[in-house]
């Protein structure tokens, strides 16, 4: 599957994709640019937008892979308002397993498609920022940003 890499003010990310949609962003592991195309350059701009306060939702195509749960968690992830958190619990309500939030955990730690399918505005029970595979002061960057911007 074919990635470019970008620079930004979190460090180098990947973003994947196929012919149709982006597949995946991440954080870079030393992989090289690859092969930048229309699709990816477009994500990185609206990726720029987001991250100079200019943006607050994301018009791209995206195809994660995952499992039927996966991918009815991340749904849910993407009606979290911008500037706006939830528990796991929450998520686990509102795709209708409420006692499912140790998946709901999981699911979101398997996020291919990091920022657009925000999984960083999950957080624990109790309001304490948990894992983040972008790191947690990378996580914790991102919800300074949109609490910052959400009044605009």
């Amino acid at each position: 599957m074919p990635q470019a890499t970008y620079d930004t003010l979190f460090g180098k990310i990947t973003i994947a994709y196929n012919s149709e949609a982006i597949t995946g962003i991440h954080r870079a592991n030393g992989e090289g640019d690859g092969i930048r195309s229309f699709l990816s350059d477009t994500a990185f701009a609206q990726l720029q937008e987001y991250f100079a306060g200019k943006r607050k939702t994301f018009q791209l195509p995206i195809a994660p892979v995952g499992t039927s749960f996966q991918r009815r968690v991340w749904q849910a992830l993407c009606a979290i308002p911008y500037g706006d958190t939830r528990a796991y619990r929450d998520i686990a309500a509102a795709i209708g397993e409420p006692r499912a939030y140790r998946a709901v955990g999981m699911a979101n730690n398997r996020n291919p498609v990091m920022i657009v399918i925000p999984c960083h505005r999950v957080i624990g029970a109790h309001g304490e920022l948990t894992g983040y595979a972008g790191g947690l002061e990378m996580k914790e960057a991102l919800l300074t940003l949109e609490r910052k911007n959400s009044a605009y």
